[in-house]
This record gives structure tokens, C-alpha cells and sequence, in this order.
């Protein structure tokens, strides 16, 4: 990792874990996950975005899923356990994550100790690609 690179939360999170990570960059005005794997030269199913989702009571979950899928939220709340689940708006979700859409992470939110749910999808990588917690 070259020494231009600021370690942000996440990095210090998966090197307390013993996790290996590579870092990558693109253009700070990228803020959808389709765009980011085009920038880098990945496919978008190997680039996770992170989603901000209400559940009951007023708590928060975040889902990770391939950049070029979207979420079916009847679908995500039963497979949870729950009868409504729905989607944060975008000032919502920078509101409660503290982050600008775009440079929403997990890893960067493991203080939130909020439920996070990875699409199954991902197993299908060796590695996937997720935001870091900044743009």
C-alpha cells in the first residue's frame, strides 16, 4: 500500500482482524457501484455496494449486494424474519451512517454493531470489492 494512501477505519478493522486487503482507487465523483467496477476494470458482480435499510422499530441494517442487482425489500424482509423492510433515502442513510452515499462501507460502520447481510452471490468470488467507508 503506497504511502498516499489514508488508513481509514476499515483498514485498521481488517488489519486488527489478520485480514489481507488490497486497496483500490477511482474518481471521488463516482458514487454508484457500476461506475466504480467500470473505473476499475472489474465486473460490476464483483464490486458490493452497501444498502442502508430500516427494519422494524426503527433500526437499521445494512445489505451488501453486487453492484448491478438490486434488492427486492418483501423479499429481504421475510428471508429475515420480518413482514416490511424499506430503504433509507439517501439523506437518510448519510444522516444515520455519518458517511455521503457513495462512500457507504460495513466495515467502516462495525461501531454501529448494526445486523449486516451479504447477498450469497458473493461466495461465488474469491474476492469481492467493497467500499472502504470513503468516496
Amino acid at each position: 500500500m503506497s504511502e498516499e494512501i489514508k488508513k481509514l477505519n476499515s483498514m485498521r478493522f481488517l488489519e486488527n482482524q489478520g485480514v489481507a486487503y488490497e486497496v483500490f482507487n477511482y474518481a471521488p465523483d463516482i458514487v454508484d457501484g457500476v461506475h466504480a467496477a467500470e473505473a476499475m476494470g472489474l465486473p460490476p458482480d464483483q464490486v458490493y455496494k452497501t444498502l442502508v435499510v430500516q427494519l422494524d422499530k426503527g433500526e437499521h441494517a445494512l445489505v451488501m449486494l453486487a453492484a448491478d442487482r438490486t434488492l427486492d425489500l418483501k423479499q429481504f424482509a421475510r428471508a429475515i424474519g420480518l413482514k416490511k423492510a424499506t430503504m433509507t433515502t439517501k439523506r437518510g442513510a448519510e444522516a444515520v451512517t455519518g458517511l455521503k452515499t457513495g462512500g457507504i462501507g460495513a466495515l467502516a460502520l462495525t461501531m454501529k454493531r448494526w445486523e449486516v447481510y451479504l447477498d450469497e452471490a458473493a461466495r461465488q468470488h474469491e474476492a469481492i470489492l467493497v467500499n472502504a467507508g470513503q468516496r
